[in-house]
């Protein structure tokens, strides 16, 4: 079997880099922050590479590239600590290629792909604690159409967003909609999270609605599969660096009359961060192959990788800052933006503890030992 990227691959990769490096650098990064955690400008530099349309069909204005590459532009995006929420998009486009109608996808998919519609998946509600499914939105039918009722938390630049993705149970089924932003009864209120990015609480009541589709329960669930795909290679790209900058940092701060990397305590830490990272690199590349898998091999391949990718994400953090002492936690040091990244990484898409429930409960009794 062949592990090696492609040359497409890696050129994708590299110019996500070249434009991160020019584009995003940390100065860019805090600029963003101060004004909310978004920036449209911004978003639609990541259109012109492509990006948005990473996954989108051709015939729609798309690139239909696939899993991998998604993969790729990810880990450099999480490098940059890039804020934009293309992992929206990408669970957007899945899930209407999954499951919209052709005519659905023919409105809103070009626009999707250019960047000039930024919609988010509102799925996270107060209470749910990870279990999409219980969700309690509601939708009806009304003369029109149909209509959506209740609240979302957490969406992605929600306050933003010019369409939305909305879960709600229709007449006992959990179903799909597409919300449009200037939808009457539609009210959002915008924050800022920990890593710096923006979300938004957003009000639906009785808000004009297009059916997606009826019964939603696979295609949501690829959708959140495929943002914790995303998540697990944004944290990748954002462990690689902590651990370039913890190197560079003991490489150059001298103690004693000798630079910090002479210490063999030290040495060690730092391979414990190296072994931490390879084991995060490896599980992120066997979700990323396991996206296309059946539902109940794919998910039990994404819990086990969010499970490694917690554990080295809080180990990696955490052991940058008390290498780093106490610059690792100062908001003027890049590092310390690196661990709120990581710590916000590990709480989405459900946290360690939960997806360790999730591995736990799809093993059999011989754990695979025997037939």
């Amino acid at each position: 079997m062949n592990f090696d990227f492609s040359d497409e691959q890696l050129q994708l990769q590299e110019a996500v880099r070249r434009w991160a490096e020019k584009s995003y650098p940390f100065t860019h990064y805090r600029a963003t922050v101060q004004s909310g955690g978004f920036l449209r400008d911004t978003y639609a530099q990541l259109a012109d590479l492509g990006l948005c349309g990473l996954l989108v069909d051709e015939t729609h204005g798309g690139l239909v590239m696939g899993a991998v590459e998604a993969m790729l532009v990810m880990q450099e995006l999480g490098a940059a600590l890039v804020l934009e929420p293309l992992t929206d998009t990408f669970m957007v486009a899945s899930l209407l290629a999954c499951c919209a109608t052709p005519q659905l996808q023919s409105r809103v998919l070009p626009s999707l792909a250019n960047g000039t519609t930024l919609a988010a998946l509102a799925w996270i509600e107060r209470g749910q604690r990870y279990s999409w499914e219980h969700g309690t939105a509601t939708a009806v039918v009304t003369p029109n159409g149909y209509a959506v009722t209740g609240t979302k938390s957490l969406v992605s630049a929600g306050d933003l967003a010019d369409a939305f993705v909305v879960p709600a149970r229709l007449e006992g089924t959990l179903a799909l909609f597409w919300v449009e932003r200037g939808a009457a009864g539609l009210s959002t209120r915008g924050y800022g999270t920990q890593d710096g990015s923006r979300a938004a609480e957003v009000t639906l009541h009785n808000c004009p609605a297009t059916l997606i589709c009826r019964d939603a329960q696979e295609a949501l669930a690829l959708a959140l599969d495929v943002g914790m795909a995303c998540a697990c290679a944004q944290g990748v790209g954002v462990m690689d660096k902590v651990l370039r900058l913890t190197a560079d940092y003991l490489n150059t701060r001298r103690q004693f009359g000798v630079t910090l990397s002479t210490f063999q305590v030290l040495r060690h830490r730092m391979a414990d961060m190296k072994m931490q990272l390879e084991l995060a690199r490896s599980m992120s590349y066997y979700a990323t192959l396991k996206l296309a898998a059946p539902p109940d091999e794919r998910r039990a391949a994404l819990a086990r990788a969010k499970v490694q990718l917690g554990q080295s994400m809080r180990f990696v953090g955490q052991q940058s800052v008390q290498l780093h002492g106490g610059i690792g936690v100062t908001d003027e040091y890049i590092g310390s933006h690196y661990f709120k990244k990581l710590t916000q990484l590990e709480l989405s898409f459900g946290d360690t503890l939960h997806h360790l429930g999730e591995v736990s409960a799809r093993m059999s009794d011989s754990a695979g030992v025997f037939a």
